[in-house]
Formats: structure tokens, C-alpha cells, sequence
């Protein structure tokens, strides 16, 4: 089980007064979990969170394969379906698509380039 905190433990580790953290609560802003009882309590995820060690947000799940040139265009179909297989093994459901027939040599790579362009937008 994962461990929890009250309100003044996860206060304290935040640097925030209970009654901050209730407001915020109230607000939405961070949303305590409640016990059977109605008390409030935060998680250690919930602390990682705070602190930016973890994401709360999910993103975009980008699946790339590349060869080098076309006459390796069944290598890459290979690739492809090491991918699908990993990810249906690993629970994974994947948002796009993007594979490459390029040099590795330079940065001329259209697919790439892409996925390169939506981390940099986060």
C-alpha cells in the first residue's frame, strides 16, 4: 500500500498550512483523498507530484522505427511489428505512428524531425 499522509504531515513536507491545503482542496487545486471516516489524506505520489518529480498529465504515446535506406523497407515492417508487440504486451496504446527511410548521418529525417518537434512542445 502506498503510504499517506494527514493534512499537517503532508503540510509540513510541502511547506503549507492545513488550512491552505484544505482551501486548496475546496478549490480543486489539490484535492485530498478521504478515508472511510471523511478524513483527509495525501498520497506520496501526490508529494512527487507537488515537488515535479513526477507528471501528473499523461502524454502522447509515439512509436518510431527507422531504416537507413529502402532496400530495408522489410526491416522496418519487422521493426514495426516488434513494437505492436511490445506494446499490446506492455499495456501500452500507442497515439501515433512514425517510421523513417533515412540516413542516420544527418538530421534529414521528416519523421524524426516530428517527434523531436512534440517533445520540444511538450
Amino acid at each position: 500500500m502506498e503510504h499517506t499522509y494527514s493534512p499537517k504531515q503532508f503540510g509540513k513536507l510541502i511547506g503549507k498550512s492545513v488550512n491552505t491545503l484544505q482551501k486548496w482542496d475546496r478549490k480543486g487545486i489539490l484535492p485530498a483523498f478521504r478515508s472511510p471516516t471523511n478524513r483527509r489524506y495525501y498520497t506520496h505520489e501526490q508529494y512527487l507530484q507537488y515537488r515535479g518529480l513526477i507528471s501528473s498529465e499523461k502524454g502522447l504515446v509515439i512509436a518510431y522505427a527507422r531504416v537507413s535506406s529502402p532496400s530495408q523497407k522489410k526491416d522496418l515492417a519487422l521493426q514495426k511489428e516488434a513494437l505492436r508487440a511490445y506494446c499490446l504486451e506492455h499495456g501500452i496504446n500507442v497515439d501515433q505512428w512514425i517510421e523513417d527511410i533515412g540516413s542516420a548521418l544527418n538530421y534529414k529525417r521528416k519523421g524524426f524531425n516530428q517527434v523531436i518537434e512534440h517533445i520540444e512542445l511538450g
